[in-house]
């Protein structure tokens, strides 16, 4: 089970205004499971996204990537930050401006749609041709155009999209639209997952009550840039295109970009945010005001949560385990060196056997890539447990304190290098024998 991770409270997710989500039984890869999930997204909605590092991305990252780009493309040649104009405005009212403003929200993206069982990754050009028909087919049941569509997919890699089972099931995830769907929402983009994973939020921001909801997927194939896995936060704040992008940028950094379980970086990897604009806040135009600071803050708190329930619900996961690199010369060597230590097998099966074989963290700090690290002048700790130090075993370090530690549930590994003030902490998980029964069979 996962690793001090509940289900969600449906109950508990709150609908975020500007946002409906439909979920159907599509049969894409087994039956008898929602594996089809649409999001459609209200008039002046704004989307931003990053994506996989991986160079053989997925046919739905390709094509996302895009429909993204040619929005935003149309938004910079038609002024689209300035102020959101009235949703009833008509043709032949008020200026120019705020005409070609209405134009630009018709052309925005207008749903999400996301099927689980199949990648569509590995798959040529036929791929591309499978996620743009996907598009296509939504576009039509909604009334808009196929560049207003993004998809995403998740599941086995190298095997046809069957795209006429999406066809045919997203008359029923359109039929099926709500605003209260995140639980079901969150379930339906399960893989491996064992549980779903949610979360909202509500804050004040200059008095105004705004709203975020997100759900995520993942539980294997786990490393940075991106974790394996879909992640889709929404907020009602308004908040100009290029401030939205650098958002959610920042937000995957302190979040998503900070966890691994295995250290295979997937062919699908999408979080993508959306701020519909529908919460009285006026439109956040600027990354210095401190609406800006307080919503990337509250979108970030969204995302560490669910990025650590990833890590808790890790194929096989038996303990949560932070590791926190303190006083670094730079982000850069904090994370060289607390990725040696969270992707290390070794590592990681000694801590799930609660075995304090510590000088596998040795020997990943040093094989780190910091060729100038004095390793006399480190500090190794397991929570309170001082393990190393002056290059060596610590004088007060007993092994059954540090057994001690390892057999707790979460476990935080804690280096002190020493040279500078920079610090960075990263969260995976340990590998148990399910962690290869898991990926074994997976294709099964």
């Amino acid at each position: 089970m996962p690793v001090n991770l509940s289900l969600p409270v449906a109950e508990q997710l709150l609908p975020v205004a500007g946002v409906l989500l439909g979920i159907a039984e599509a049969n894409i890869k087994r039956e008898d499971r929602k594996d089809l999930l649409v999001i459609q997204l209200c008039e002046g909605a704004r989307v931003a996204g990053v994506f996989t590092k991986n160079r053989f991305c997925a046919a739905p990252v390709i094509v996302a990537k895009e429909h993204l780009a040619n929005v935003h493309g149309n938004d910079a040649n038609r002024h689209a930050h300035s102020p959101l104009p009235s949703p009833l405005l008509q043709a032949g009212e008020g200026d120019n401006e705020r005409l070609r403003e209405t134009q630009i929200h018709a052309d925005g993206i207008r749903a999400l749609v996301v099927n689980t069982g199949n990648a569509n990754a590995g798959t040529g050009e036929q791929g591309l041709q499978d996620a743009r028909s996907t598009c296509a087919a939504l576009a039509g049941l909604l009334g808009c155009k196929t560049t207003q569509i993004l998809p995403f997919s998740t599941g086995v890699i190298m095997e046809p999209l069957p795209v006429a089972k999406i066809a045919a099931g997203l008359p029923a995830a359109v039929a099926n639209m709500r605003a209260d769907n995140w639980f079901d929402a969150a379930a339906a983009i399960m893989t491996t997952d064992i549980v779903a994973k949610a979360i909202s939020k509500q804050l004040e921001i200059d008095g105004v009550t705004v709203t975020i909801t997100g759900i995520a997927k993942g539980s294997g194939m786990i490393h940075p840039n991106m974790a394996t896995m879909l992640g889709y936060i929404a907020t009602d704040a308004a908040i100009a295109q290029p401030l939205l992008q650098e958002l959610v940028r920042v937000a995957a950094n302190r979040s998503f970009n900070c966890i691994t379980v295995d250290g295979d970086t997937s062919t699908n990897d999408s979080l993508m945010l959306i701020a519909t604009g529908q919460s009285a806040l006026p439109e956040i135009s600027s990354s210095d005001s401190s609406a800006y600071s307080a919503l990337l803050d509250a979108v970030s708190e969204v995302a560490i949560f669910l990025a650590q329930a990833i890590v808790r619900d890790g194929e096989g996961a038996t303990k949560f385990i932070t590791v926190a690199i303190e006083g670094g010369r730079s982000d850069e060597e904090c994370r060289k060196i607390g990725y040696a230590i969270a992707h290390s097998p070794l590592v990681k099966t000694a801590f799930f056997a609660s075995d304090p074989n510590l000088g596998r963290i040795l020997a990943a700090i040093g094989y780190a890539g910091v060729d100038d690290l004095d390793v006399s002048a480190l500090q190794l700790y397991l929570d309170e447990v001082l393990v190393s130090e002056n290059g060596g075993r610590a004088l007060s370090y007993r092994e059954e304190d540090g057994q001690r530690v390892m057999q707790q549930a979460e476990i935080t590994i804690r280096v002190v290098l020493n040279r500078g003030d920079v610090n960075a902490t990263l969260w995976t998980c340990d590998f148990s024998y399910d962690y290869v029964k898991i990926n074994a069979s997976y294709r099964s």
